[in-house]
């Protein structure tokens, strides 16, 4: 018995420590995004680019509310020259499903965006992944993210660590009913960055330049 009670008591105590350490994590992530994240696009500085993080799509071809709500958040920034160009990051890692071109597809079928200012990473697995290969694949120095606010201050973060001048412009259009879910899971997220960056971990892929400043059309597949 007292053998089992040592084994809940350290259990107990390694999970504070976890949660403590999750804490001031999450906390360190916020405070560096500090002052990078804003509602309206007039109070940005212009960029080479506006980026489009990936979001669910479903098996008929639609967009989530949540990508709908990063894409026409972007237009926003882009229609009112704030980015030049667009890019679009998302999971293209198999053949039955692909982000990146059903973004493409909006932008250029009903948005009537030229496609010469759509870039697309067909590897953006994460954010990690996304924010890497902008700097590295797409040669982009100064980027306006578009994703909703749980999301933005750990891809502000993930940037200004990998070299990036990095901006957040919020997008949260509505309430989503996953809202509560996304927090949470927001928390082991952040940690999950803080890590990557400290270790400089590579993405999955990387690739041949892609500059940011050419023809986004290079890029598609």
């Amino acid at each position: 018995m007292k053998f089992l009670k040592k084994i809940i008591f350290i259990l107990l105590v390694f999970a504070l420590l976890i949660s403590a350490g999750s804490l001031l994590i999450s906390r360190h992530v916020l405070k560096a995004s500090q002052g990078r994240i804003f509602a309206n696009h007039s109070d940005l500085k212009e960029a080479d680019a506006v980026m489009i993080l990936g979001a669910k799509v479903y098996e008929d071809g639609r967009l989530s509310s949540i990508l709908i709500d990063r894409i026409k958040t972007a237009l926003e920034v882009y229609r009112n020259g704030k980015a030049k160009k667009i890019l679009v990051s998302g999971d293209h890692g198999r053949k039955s499903y692909d982000e990146v071109n059903a973004v493409k597809r909006y932008l250029l079928d009903v948005e009537k965006i030229p496609g010469e200012d759509i870039f697309l990473d067909h590897a953006g697995f994460d954010t990690y992944d996304s924010l890497y290969r902008a700097h590295d694949v797409f040669e982009a120095k100064k980027l306006i993210i578009s994703t909703q606010s749980f999301h933005l201050p750990r891809a502000v973060y993930i940037g200004q660590k990998l070299g990036l001048d990095t901006q957040g412009i919020v997008a949260d259009k509505q309430t989503y009913r996953t809202a509560v879910y996304n927090e949470l899971r927001e928390n082991l997220a952040r940690c999950k960055a803080f890590t990557n960056v400290f270790f400089k971990v590579k993405p999955k892929f990387g690739g041949y330049p892609i500059p940011i400043n050419g023809d986004g059309r290079k890029s598609w597949d």
